[in-house]
């Protein structure tokens, strides 16, 4: 894929987060992964939800929330908080969650 600006080739994801927004490392490189790892939580959290063939106003039920609530933190997982997290998984869900961080 070449660009309009550079004519430069680029060859992979990657590539183009490189060129886009940085190299690893950088602030707005940081903020984009940290971004696409809040969203991946709520695709999981929507599809484990799904799986028990819970609504979103089924799960708000369970945890005294909002089905807007769900929907928001469905479609952008970064702004939740751990309590929360955990208690969307473990109590309303059934399921226990693992947090691991890398150094």
């Amino acid at each position: 894929m070449k660009t309009k600006d550079s004519k430069q080739e680029l060859n992979s994801w990657s590539d183009i987060k490189d060129r886009v927004y940085g190299k690893e490392g950088t602030e707005r490189r940081d903020s984009l992964d940290r971004e696409t790892e809040g969203f991946k939580i709520g695709l999981l959290l929507k599809k484990a939800r799904e799986s028990k063939k819970l609504t979103q106003e089924d799960l708000g039920k369970i945890i005294d929330k909002k089905r807007t609530y769900i929907s928001r933190v469905e479609n952008n997982g970064s702004n939740i908080t751990l309590s929360t997290l955990f208690e969307i998984v473990e109590k309303g869900l059934g399921g226990k969650v693992n947090i691991s961080i890398e150094i």
